[in-house]
C-alpha cells in the first residue's frame, strides 16, 4: 500500500490538485485530499508532474526494434511491453497484419499465453487482415489477402477470448461471418476496404463497431453523391475509430474534424512498427517481406508507401495538444478512457477512479514519461 502524492491528477471526474491516490494490491483504492492520508504511509512524491491513466494502444505492429509479424512469441510481446512503458502505454493490442493461417494460429497462442500471465498488459490480439481488399492493401502482402474459410471463422470464434479485434473489408466478406465474429465477442473493424457507403453501412448493421486508422486505407468522401467509408462512419452514432496522429498519416485539420464529429468515439492509436522506441540508429526493418525504411520520422517502402509509423502514445498525446489544438485532458482520454470503452474494458481500465486497476503513467510538462505503474508496480523511466 502506498500513496502517489503531489501530482496533477487527471482523474475520471477532472483535474485534481493537492490530492493523493492510494494504491493497494494493484488497484486504486482511494482518491482524497492530501490531508486525508497519514504522513506515515509509504509514498512516491510526483513533484508536480502529471498523473494519468495508462495509455491503451489498440493498434501496435511492433516497437523496441521488433515486429510481431516477424516472430509471434511471448518474447516479442515482452519486448514490446518494455518499450511501451517508456512512452506511457500500459496496455496494448499486438497487431498481426495479413498472414498465413499458420502465423495467425501462432499469434493467437502466443497472445493467449501472455494474457494469462499478464492480464492487463495485452488485452487481446488484433488481426489486421487477411480478409481485406487488395485495392486498399497499403503495405499488406497482396498474395496473402483472401476470403475466410468456414473452418477459420469457426476457429476464430472459438478463440474469441484471445482475439480483441479483427479488421476486414465488409465488401469482401459474408455478412453472416461478420455477425458471427461480433456475436462471439470480437470487436470487428472496417479497414483496408474499398467499400462504398451502402456496403459500409451493411457491414455496420452486421456488427462492425470500429474503424481502423481513420482516413487511411479506406474510401474517402469523394463528393456530395458518394460519402464513402469515412462518410458512413460519420453518419453513425455507434462506431469507434482509431486515428494516427503522427503528422504524416492524417492532416491536423482532419483530426480536428474527426474529433468534432466522433467526440468520445475517437481513439488515439500509433500503428507503430519496430522503430518506435528502438535503439538510436535503427533505420530499416522487414515487414512481411517488404523492406521498410525509417526516414525523417516516417516508415516507408521504396515506393514511398507508408508502412505503419514510429509514433509512441505520449508523442501522439503531445501532437494532439500542440499540433491539433485539443486540450490535454481530452487528449489523455483519447489515449486511455475512449480505447478502454471501445474494448469494453472501462470497468477496470482507462481512467483514475476508485476500484480500477492501477495502470498509470507519470509525465512532466515536456511530455517526458518518468514513471509507469502496471497493476500497481511502480517503475521509473528516467
Amino acid at each position: 500500500m502506498f500513496v502517489l502524492r503531489n501530482g496533477l491528477v487527471h482523474s475520471e471526474t477532472g483535474l485534481l490538485h493537492e490530492h493523493g491516490v492510494l494504491i493497494d494490491q494493484g488497484r486504486i483504492t482511494a482518491i482524497r485530499p492530501l490531508s486525508a492520508f497519514s504522513p506515515d504511509l509509504p509514498a512516491y512524491d510526483l513533484q508536480g508532474q502529471h498523473l494519468s491513466a495508462g495509455f491503451i494502444d489498440l493498434q501496435l505492429n511492433g516497437c523496441g526494434g521488433v515486429m510481431f509479424n516477424a516472430a509471434q512469441t511471448q518474447e516479442t510481446l515482452a519486448v514490446m511491453q518494455e518499450a511501451n512503458l517508456k512512452s506511457g502505454t500500459t496496455s496494448f493490442l499486438p497487431t498481426l497484419i495479413t498472414s498465413p493461417d499458420a502465423d495467425m494460429r501462432c499469434a493467437i497462442e502466443a497472445t493467449r499465453d501472455y494474457m494469462q500471465a499478464h492480464p492487463t498488459e495485452v488485452l487481446g490480439l488484433h488481426l489486421e487482415g487477411p480478409y481485406t481488399n487488395v485495392i486498399r492493401k497499403g503495405i499488406h502482402p497482396a498474395d496473402q489477402i483472401r476470403r475466410p474459410t468456414e473452418e477459420m471463422i469457426d476457429y476464430l470464434c472459438q478463440n474469441a477470448l484471445w482475439i480483441a479485434k479483427i479488421t476486414l473489408a465488409p465488401e469482401q466478406n459474408d455478412l453472416d461471418h461478420i455477425r458471427r465474429l461480433s456475436e462471439a465477442g470480437i470487436l470487428v473493424a472496417i479497414g483496408h476496404s474499398a467499400a462504398n457507403y451502402e456496403q459500409a453501412i451493411a457491414g455496420f448493421n452486421a456488427g462492425i463497431r470500429f474503424a481502423t486508422h481513420l482516413y487511411n486505407a479506406m474510401t474517402p468522401t469523394l463528393n456530395g453523391r458518394e460519402p464513402g467509408i469515412v462518410g458512413a462512419i460519420y453518419d453513425r452514432q455507434d462506431i469507434y475509430a482509431g486515428i494516427i496522429v503522427d503528422g504524416h498519416h492524417v492532416h491536423p485539420a482532419n483530426v480536428r474534424l474527426a474529433h468534432r464529429i466522433l467526440g468520445e468515439r475517437l481513439c488515439l492509436v500509433t500503428d507503430a512498427t519496430a522503430p518506435a522506441g528502438a535503439p538510436e540508429g535503427f533505420d530499416h526493418f522487414d515487414f512481411c517481406g517488404t523492406t521498410v525504411f525509417y526516414r525523417h520520422g516516417q516508415c516507408v517502402d521504396k515506393n514511398g508507401t507508408l508502412g505503419g509509423s514510429a509514433l509512441t502514445m505520449i508523442e501522439g498525446v503531445q501532437n494532439l495538444v500542440q499540433q491539433v489544438g485539443i486540450p490535454l485532458e481530452e487528449a489523455l482520454r483519447m489515449a486511455s478512457l475512449y480505447p478502454a470503452r471501445a474494448m469494453g474494458r472501462a470497468n477496470d481500465l482507462g481512467s483514475i477512479a476508485e476500484g480500477k486497476v492501477a495502470n498509470l503513467v507519470i509525465f512532466d510538462d515536456a511530455f517526458n514519461v518518468t514513471a509507469t505503474l502496471v497493476h500497481g508496480t511502480y517503475q521509473e523511466h528516467r
